[in-house]
């Protein structure tokens, strides 16, 4: 499975960027996809996943801020970020979920004030 991972940027804190992100080759069925974060000098974190069924989980670092949203049909799943804050800058790692887990090269995202 290839994630091809879209929508990093430059924004001023307060604003907003839209992720996507696309998987393509699978054989089996992605029963989920979703979106992680590393910021620098930072563990890797779960920022939101969203499932085939369209259940939505976010970390506490999203909720109320991020939505996540998909296409099924089209293997993609959208970010959109809103009022981004400095401590959101880090590189954005979409993940695809089939009977193991794929990961994407990232995206970077930097929130400047």
């Amino acid at each position: 499975v290839q994630l091809q991972a879209s929508g990093g940027g430059s924004v001023q804190a307060g604003g907003s960027l839209t992720l996507s992100c696309t998987a393509s080759g699978s054989e089996f069925t992605i029963n989920a996809m979703g979106w992680y974060r590393q910021g620098p000098g930072k563990e890797r974190e779960f920022v939101a996943g969203i499932s085939s069924d369209g259940s939505a989980k976010y970390g506490d670092s999203a909720t109320g801020r991020f939505t996540i949203s998909s296409d099924n049909a089209k293997n993609t799943i959208w970010l959109q970020m809103n009022n981004l804050q400095l401590e959101d800058t880090a590189v954005y790692v979409c993940n695809a979920l089939t009977f193991r887990s794929y990961w994407g090269q990232g995206t970077q995202v930097t929130v400047s004030s």
